[in-house]
């Protein structure tokens, strides 16, 4: 595959950015790829991975030179990265992120970014619950969506050339308005990590079933929601605190929606039961049938390691 930019700057190495160090590797997309991370023990493993080709510790240093930047933090860190990075910028160079929220992204970031650097918000739909420069695998994006949110007056090459950089990692590029992305992402992605963090925190709190009972007895619902509830604590936390009001919209919806339940149950309203989990079933097909998850034993979760 052809060479994409000459060099790019990976701010931050966990889960995604780690993945993008892998698949920049193994596909040849750029000449050089500076890491960096403020931690030292992070940037000595992405070292010892031998994840780029330099590795520093401060993110100025990092995008010196570079036409690409993947800043890959916690969102609530995305401003003051934005403000570090900013007087080294090269003009031309292309800014980019990975965050799960965009509208308060684009709010910390946008403001700092000189004139001349193209800033790009963006989110690649994929991870796992694993966080650190050793969760990352080569194909973690294949297949999967990356959601641009480009401000009014993107530039159009920019644009064409950040779309061109997802797909070649595999990605499906979607554009979607930042405040619509999270509304979305809110429903899909931010309510199932948050209801997974208090089931798990429910069954924990219980005092008349011990600990080593709900791990010991633990069914394939709860240690599915256990995964979801073992993401990065640090993340999730920006997240709700980043995207509060259209996730305190979809959790207002969904205890409408659990009131309704509750009252089916409550009068054993058989028929109210089994046309919601219908329902719900065709939904999870949809999915498969989108490219999305594999119908296979465990969630397919078997079939999925084995290609990592």
């Amino acid at each position: 595959m052809a060479i994409l930019f000459d060099k790019i700057a990976l701010i931050g190495i966990g889960l995604i950015g780690s993945s993008i160090a892998r698949d920049l590797k193994a596909l040849g997309l750029a000449r050089h790829v500076t890491i960096s991370s403020r931690t030292g023990e992070t940037l000595k493993r992405a070292e010892e991975l031998e994840l780029g080709s330099q590795y520093v510790s401060s993110a100025a240093d990092a995008v010196e030179g570079a036409d690409l930047v993947v800043v890959s933090v916690p969102v609530g860190a995305s401003g003051a990265v934005a403000q570090e990075i900013a007087p080294y910028l090269k003009a031309g160079a292309i800014v980019t992120d990975v965050g799960s929220t965009k509208a308060s992204v684009i709010a910390q970031m946008l403001p700092h970014i000189p004139e001349g650097v193209h800033f790009i918000a963006g989110h690649p739909l994929a991870g796992t619950e694993k966080s650190g420069p050793d969760a990352g695998f080569t194909g973690l994006f294949k297949g999967r969506w990356c959601i641009l949110t480009p401000v009014e007056g993107t530039d159009p090459g920019a644009l064409a050339k950040l779309q061109e950089f997802w797909q070649a990692l595999g990605s499906r590029v979607d554009e979607m308005d930042p405040e619509h992305h999270d509304k979305v992402l809110a429903i899909v992605s931010h309510l199932p990590h948050i209801i997974a963090y208090n089931i798990v925190g429910t069954a924990d709190d219980l005092e008349n079933v011990t600990e080593s009972e709900v791990i010991k007895y633990s069914a394939s619902g709860f240690r599915d929601f256990t995964r979801l509830a073992a993401s990065d604590p640090t993340m999730w936390r920006d997240v709700c605190l980043h995207n509060k009001d259209a996730i305190l919209e979809m959790l207002a919806r969904f205890s409408e929606d659990l009131a309704y339940l509750q009252r089916a149950i409550r009068w054993g309203e058989g028929d109210k039961l089994f046309e919601l989990f219908t329902r719900t079933r065709a939904v999870r097909r949809s999915i498969i049938e989108a490219g999305q998850d594999v119908d296979a034993p465990d969630f397919g979760r078997h079939t999925l390691d084995n290609k990592s």
